[in-house]
This record gives C-alpha cells, sequence and structure tokens, in this order.
C-alpha cells in the first residue's frame, strides 16, 4: 500500500471519514525502548530492566506509553502525504489513551481516519484519529487524535 498524497482541499475534504491503512507492521524492541529512555529520562524498571520485569506484571518489559504514542508520526507517513500549504505543524492531541501494553519484541501498525477540515486564518486544522493496533490483541495499543495545523501561507 502507497500512502495516499494530498495535493489540495478538494481531495482532503474528500478524505473525511474514510479509513487510511492499517501501514506495515513495525517492531517495537529492546533497543528502541532504550533508545526512548535515554532521550526522554525515563528509565523505569518495567521498561528497561529485562530481568526485574521478568517478574513484573507482563513477564517482559513493555514500551512505554509515549513512545507508542511518538511512532504515530513516523508510521503516518505510509499512510497519507499533506502536499497542500507551505507547512504542516502539530497542533496537539486530544483523547489519548493507551488500552493495551506493548510488550517488548511486539509488532504494531497504524490506521487512522480524517475526522474533519477546519478552517482557521490561513491555515487548515485537521483533526487525525489514530488507532495504533497490537499484534495479536483485541485492544489496541494507542488511540489518538492528532490536531495537524496546514499552514497555507
Amino acid at each position: 500500500m502507497s500512502a495516499t498524497v494530498v495535493h489540495d482541499r478538494a481531495e482532503l475534504d474528500a478524505l473525511v471519514g474514510v479509513e487510511l491503512g492499517p501501514g506495515p507492521w513495525v517492531t517495537v524492541d529492546q533497543a528502541r525502548i532504550d533508545q526512548f529512555a535515554r532521550a526522554t529520562g525515563d528509565h523505569q524498571w518495567i521498561h528497561v530492566d529485562a530481568e526485574r520485569a521478568a517478574d513484573g506484571p507482563y513477564g517482559r518489559t513493555i514500551a512505554h506509553g509515549y513512545l507508542t504514542l511518538s511512532l504515530i508520526s513516523s508510521l503516518a507517513e505510509d499512510l497519507y502525504e499533506f502536499r497542500l500549504g507551505t507547512a504542516r505543524l502539530n497542533y496537539g492531541l486530544d483523547k489519548v489513551r493507551f488500552p493495551a501494553p506493548v510488550p517488548v519484541d511486539s509488532r504494531v501498525r497504524l490506521r487512522c481516519t480524517i475526522a474533519e477540515v477546519l478552517p482557521r486564518t490561513d491555515a487548515l486544522l485537521v483533526p487525525i484519529d489514530f488507532t495504533v493496533e497490537l499484534e495479536g490483541s483485541e485492544r489496541p495499543a494507542c488511540v489518538a487524535r492528532k490536531m495537524s495545523l496546514v499552514l497555507l501561507t
């Protein structure tokens, strides 16, 4: 599957309510978890101490919830590309939840739906609903509404 390319407002409007994805599976390994811990300073044992985590509630380390959330940006590149406007900015997040933990070496993938297109002065605010699926789980690893701001000038 190739990314849906959006060139103009009409194409963006046509995608409202259309599910994009799923994207390809990505493995969340311990190296990625450790790198995220170093970058954020979050070295909680359940994420980085395999020996202690083996006796913990999940039997192994799990990814940080914020690591799972942060994967949305890179995984979304496989789903869509906005080529309209002069720049695209993260405006914020709404309704972020982590229904299922992501055990080390699990695979995740992304689906999304553009919820609406809201005109702003010299911009478009585009709420996008994301679901990070966890292979083998009925519950997603993360659900979030990302607010993307497309600058038009």
